[in-house]
Order: C-alpha cells, then structure tokens, then sequence
C-alpha cells in the first residue's frame, strides 16, 4: 500500500487525538492510556478494568464516598427499610475531600460518625462496637498528609470482615485514599486491606489533573455527573492519555525507589529532629506505631506559625503551617486537633515534607534558618 500524507481533521474532538475517536489518532490515544492503565493496575496488583481515571484524589474520594452510597440508595428503593438509615464511618483527620463529603451525605440523611482514634491508631476495639447492620462504609486515608501518620488499615479491614463474619453487618465497603502512601510505602490493594483506593499523580510527580479510583466492576457506583460515559461511565469526559502515562511512570518510580527513599528519609528526619530539639516548647506529631519518615509536623504553641512560614519563604524554604486545602481554616489543622485533642497545638502547626530530591545539607540550611525564625518571634513577643 503507498504511503498517504495524513492530515488530521478532528480537532473539534481534541488536538492530537481524542481515545473515543475512531480513527487512527485516536486509536493511538487510546493505546496510550490503556497501557498506563495496565501499568497502573500491576503496580497496585489489581486487573485494568479496576482502574478509572478521574482528575485527582480529591474527586476519586468523592466517587467513592457519595457514589457509593448513593448507589446503594438507588439499589435499595424507596420503599426498602433502612434505606435512609445508612451508617457511614470516617476517619476526621483525614483530608478535606473526605470530610467534606460526609458532610455531603450528611445533607442526604446518611448517618456519619468519626472512627476513634486512641495512640494515632484507629481504634478498632471501639470500632467494632460502634459497626452495625446499617453500615455501609468506612473511609479513611492511608497516610496523614499533615502528620505522616500510617494509620491501620489492615487492622480496620479485619474489623470489618470480623463483623460481616459475626453477623454484625453486611459487607462493609473500606475506602482508603493513599495519595500519600506511594513514595514510602507499598500500594498494593491487598497491602492496604482496602476495596477502593485512591491515588493522585502530583503527589508523586509534578503531573497534575489526573488521578484514580481503585474499584472492582462489582462494587456499586453511580456517576457524580453525566456525559459521555467514559471511564466505565462513572467519569465522563475525554481522557488525558499523556497525563495517564505520565501518572503511571511516577507510580512506577516510586515503587522502584520506596525502600531507598525511605532508608535516606528517616535518616534526614532523625538529624532534623534532633536540630529543632534545641528550640523551648516545641512538640512533634508523630504515629507511635508507625510513621511516615518524609513528613515533620510541628506545634509551637504560643508562635504565630503563618509568620514563621512567611520569613522562611524569604529565606527561601518552602513549608506550609496545615494542609494546602485548608490553610484558609482559622480553627487551625483539623487534622493535629483530631489527634492530640489540644487546640492550641492545632492552632500554631507547621508541616515540612520532602521528596528523594532533597539533599541532607538542603535539610540542615532549613533547621538553621527555622532556628532563626523561631528565635526572631520569641523575641519580638518579649519586647
């Protein structure tokens, strides 16, 4: 066959090629991200079709929560009892998409509850008294991103199995989102004990505006909008093939390079740590039980921190004093006031992270100049 010049005419459908289009183009842009698909789906150990693309954690989390809950209304009927007696269990340190979202249910009738929290552990003793037939779901994070905190997921899921077992309650759903798990910890779904994950490119990579939902074609769903149907028609609209692929090689370099990351990172913690023990009054938020080494939360209780983090963005240090999504609360990280109880050590936090690009000598400029910083307050309270 002679070659043809190609000339592409279907730029009302996407530049470069659209995966629903039917043409070559879109063939290859189709091609494209079922690979990242599939690679995602090996490193977390489930099949493909368990994979659905979404923009990011914060509406994989919302396509867990309220589409599966509604779902199970619309499965239910109206005429069904309990229906509107559904029992949903959260974790309240967890991030904003997914307290926010059972506030949203809420508003719906669903019954919430904040799991117990005991020595930065859910507390599964008081779980299992709190389960009943009614419940449907708990959902919870993998990794504090304010804290560092690994929290128990197998643990929470044993509760769970333990309850359908006893007869309890029926299958409970465990939704975890590991956004933050990825560069120290493993992601695979067995590891978590979790029947929906969620899992975010950026932060993993400096990809944005793509990240994924983790459920089993069985699990029930209904969409948060209509549209095309892509995505298992729970997601519709046109798909980001190349932030697909670059969200799985992200995924896959971290994996790759977890276990030496995190060997470096409790080192760097250790000398940090060690550094800022020299300033008066300061506490650090930490799981006792397990942790993860790359985040450094800290209350200086007393200090104005949202100053603190401006003098080190002029020194050059980036920090942030809670969670990127709520650094408008003026409560103070929610997340330290669920695990300590203290709100003055919530209302004066900051959090400092890193990733493997961070070099030691990065680390111990930073203790000095937050030395100074720290310093430069106190003394400006006592005059």
């Amino acid at each position: 066959m002679f070659w043809k010049r190609r000339t592409y005419l279907d730029y009302a459908a996407g530049v470069r090629g659209n995966p629903s289009s039917p043409h070559k183009e879109g063939r290859l842009a189709k091609q494209m991200l079922e690979d990242a698909r599939t690679a995602i789906a090996r490193l977390t150990e489930v099949q493909p079709d368990d994979i659905i693309f979404t923009s990011g954690a914060t509406e994989s989390n919302a396509l867990a929560i309220l589409g599966h809950v509604r779902a199970l209304r619309l499965l239910a009927g109206p005429d069904v009892p309990g229906r509107n007696n559904m029992h949903v269990l959260y974790l309240p340190s967890a991030h904003a998409s997914i307290v926010e979202n059972m506030k949203l249910l809420a508003a719906e009738g669903i019954i919430i509850e904040a799991l117990p929290i005991k020595n930065y552990r859910v507390d599964t003793e008081a779980l299992a008294t709190m389960l009943r037939k009614e419940t449907v779901l708990v959902s919870m994070d993998a990794v504090c991103g304010e804290t560092g905190v690994v929290w128990n997921t197998r643990e929470v899921a044993e509760t769970l199995r333990k309850a359908r077992g006893d007869g309890v309650a029926a299958r409970i759903m465990l939704h975890v989102d590991a956004s933050q798990a990825p560069l120290t910890e493993k992601i695979s779904r067995a590891h978590f004990g979790a029947d929906m994950l969620t899992f975010d490119a950026s932060k993993v990579s400096a990809a944005r505006g793509i990240g994924a939902l983790i459920a089993h074609r069985t699990i029930p769903l209904v969409p948060l909008y209509a549209g095309g149907g892509q995505e298992r028609g729970l997601r519709s609209g046109s798909e980001a093939p190349e932030l697909a692929q670059s969200f799985a090689a992200a995924l896959a370099a971290a994996v790759l390079g977890r276990e030496s990351f995190r060997v470096s990172a409790e080192k760097n913690r250790a000398l940090l740590k060690a550094a800022l023990t020299a300033i008066l009054n300061i506490h650090i938020q930490e799981g006792r039980a397990a942790q993860a080494p790359h985040i450094l939360n800290l209350s200086l209780p007393g200090r104005d921190t949202d100053y603190i983090v401006a003098l080190l963005d002029e020194a050059g240090f980036a920090i942030s004093s809670r969670s990127a999504c709520e650094t408008d609360s003026e409560e103070g990280s929610r997340a330290v006031l669920a695990l300590t109880g203290d709100p003055e050590r919530a209302r004066a936090t900051l959090r400092v992270s890193w990733n493997r690009d961070i070099r030691p000598r990065e680390l111990a400029r930073f203790a000095k100049a937050f030395i100074q910083a720290v310093a430069f307050i106190d003394n400006s309270n006592q005059g």
